[in-house]
């Protein structure tokens, strides 16, 4: 696996491959890595003949400076585990290289409606900033396929909507949620849990699974403030517990009328905040 740290050195190599049919497959991530972005490499090497992955922790999609600094930051580790399982490419750039007239320009896209709820309200600027990077980084590998995964479902319905929207030809890929054996979600910010918080913290998936099994016995409402009861611990305060639209992510209040419906939730266990989603229906 080569690495690059530079747009121009990257896109030499990849218009390379372009030329001798080479299909590309991009996993965007910001490092850290887990099991959970391996799967979406393993996938990426399956449909694709070259896969790029990057390790760039944006500024822009971080409303708490002080969560950008904590973010853990292992690129030595993620290369090793990203050649391990056949990654072409590592890009790996500084802000500069990403935004070279400084990171305030954004793209013309208006996502409002798509933010008006869960993580919207919550992280001001956050999905601006995720389309302002991912727009950014798909005009430097300009990929034909864009893997993510199911975990930031939120967020990868905004990006699904940005393609759509600006009729960009790389087609996105959503890969399942990547689970440690007790139901926690592979995520980056898991490392930052307590020993304390990382016992305690499978109430997530069960709380999800209870909903799941529960959805056509108790209305949303009811479902809703039991998910919130049942994530309420010690140490732990749920910010949100939403069933919604799973195209418009607009809340629901009858599952039957609705053909896609995703329950999501946001959670402090301590000072780390989790995420996670179960699709109902």
């Amino acid at each position: 696996m080569k690495v690059y740290k530079t747009v121009r050195g990257l896109q030499r190599q990849l218009d390379k491959e372009r030329k001798n049919g080479k299909s590309i497959g991009f996993v965007p991530t910001m490092g850290a890595l887990h099991a959970g972005h391996m799967s979406l490499i393993k996938k990426s090497t399956s449909q694709t003949d070259i896969t790029v992955a990057s390790v760039f922790v944006n500024p822009t999609q971080f409303n708490d400076k002080g969560d950008l600094k904590k973010y853990p930051r292992t690129l030595e580790k993620d290369a090793k585990m990203l050649a391990d399982h056949g990654c072409a490419y590592l890009f790996a750039p500084s802000p500069k290289q990403v935004y070279p007239k400084g990171d305030q320009e954004t793209i013309q896209l208006d996502i409002s409606q798509l933010t008006q709820y869960m993580e919207g309200p919550n992280r001001p600027g956050h999905f601006e900033g995720v389309v302002q990077v991912v727009h950014r980084l798909l005009e430097i590998v300009v990929p034909d396929n864009l893997y993510m995964g199911q975990k930031d479902f939120q967020q990868f319905s905004i990006i699904a909507y940005m393609l759509k929207k600006l009729k960009l030809k790389t087609k996105l890929v959503v890969c399942d949620i990547m689970r440690e054996e007790d139901g926690l979600a592979m995520s980056s910010r898991n490392v930052r849990l307590t020993k304390a918080n990382r016992a305690k913290s499978p109430i997530l998936f069960q709380t999800l699974s209870f909903v799941k099994k529960n959805q056509n016995k108790y209305k949303v409402k009811t479902l809703e403030k039991k998910a919130l009861e049942m994530l309420d611990i010690r140490s732990f305060r749920p910010e949100y517990f939403s069933i919604v639209d799973g195209k418009t992510l607009a809340p629901v209040s009858d599952i039957s009328k609705h053909k896609f419906v995703v329950a999501c939730t946001a959670v402090w266990a301590g000072e780390v905040r989790l995420i996670d989603n179960m699709i109902l229906k």
